[in-house]
């Protein structure tokens, strides 16, 4: 009996919803930061075993926040949710058992479109490695009780993957009978070219501070694997949605973006199994975030 589903990631920003499904996979198919709403697009993440083949799909963070580029990420969330066989909601033990009052705020959004789904439910309740006294998770597992009366929960740490296997198996008891649908090597759907340019959003999280990577994008525009034998050479574009924020990427005498590039170069040597030449332009698009069709064009919230 082989087994064949889809599992939606469902959660706020920053539940650990790309970290999970890295840790199933075995390396980093989802791009990851500490900071919330880093993931974009509703990504696919490809689990194959001798038993089943699942198709994990990590998605955008449930939020609260407005603006058309918002509009679109969760729309992308939702969207996930129904083809899924199984919805896994991720929460964060860490955050609501230190501030116990964000939990309704966070959570009560998800409950019903996830209820309407009429698919089994699981709720992890993640970092609890991150939670010292074990004793505050009564009151948050009593109140996500209450938000889902007939899911069943289990305590992860999908960082140090504690607690992943269990999660793993019910999730696979859910899961229908059915062939794979996917050659057992392929980790993902999203094309490489989507996923160096997700390796170079993250070096952007990563190297720039506040909210200056939430006004950046970024597109590869040129991907040439036979203008120099051995070497993918790429060229991508960093928009960026403010004039003054140009400087601050590119950085003095260029060290920012130099930094950035030659992290995200590795990265995307190490995808791809070749040498790569990666140069980064960096240009300013106004009110790219408000601009439906360039949000389209980027593939955003897909």
């Amino acid at each position: 009996m082989h087994k064949f589903g889809t599992v939606a990631l469902i959660g706020p920003p920053n539940a650990g919803k790309s970290t999970l499904m890295n840790h199933y996979l075995g390396q980093k198919v989802a791009i990851v930061s500490p900071r919330p709403q880093t993931t974009r697009n509703r990504i696919s993440g490809i689990l194959s075993t001798d038993e089943a083949q699942v198709v994990f799909l990590d998605t955008p963070g449930i939020h609260q926040l407005r603006g058309k580029m918002n509009r679109f990420l969760l729309e992308a969330a939702w969207s996930a949710l129904a083809g899924a066989d199984v919805v896994v909601v991720l929460i964060d033990a860490a955050l609501y058992s230190s501030k116990p009052h964000m939990m309704d705020k966070e959570l009560k959004p998800l409950v019903k479109p996830v209820a309407e789904t009429g698919r089994p439910v699981l709720v992890a309740i993640n970092k609890i490695d991150r939670v010292k006294d074990k004793a505050a998770l009564l009151p948050l597992l009593a109140r996500t009780g209450e938000l889902w009366p007939e899911a069943e929960f289990i305590p992860i740490s999908a960082l140090r993957g504690q607690g992943a296997d269990v999660l793993l198996k019910r999730v696979l008891d859910f899961i229908p009978e059915g062939p794979a649908m996917f050659p057992e090597d392929q980790l993902s759907t999203a094309p490489v070219r989507f996923m160096a340019a997700e390796i170079i959003r993250e070096k952007l999280f990563y190297q720039l501070r506040q909210e200056l990577p939430y006004t950046t994008a970024v597109e590869i525009e040129a991907w040439d694997e036979t203008a120099r034998e051995g070497m993918t050479v790429i060229n991508a574009v960093i928009y960026t949605a403010q004039k003054s924020h140009k400087g601050m990427i590119i950085g003095k005498q260029g060290a920012s973006l130099k930094r950035i590039g030659s992290e995200a170069r590795l990265e995307i040597a190490e995808l791809l199994g070749t040498k790569v030449h990666l140069e980064l332009w960096v240009k300013v698009r106004d009110g790219w975030t408000e601009d439906p069709g360039f949000l389209r064009a980027m593939g955003l919230g897909e």
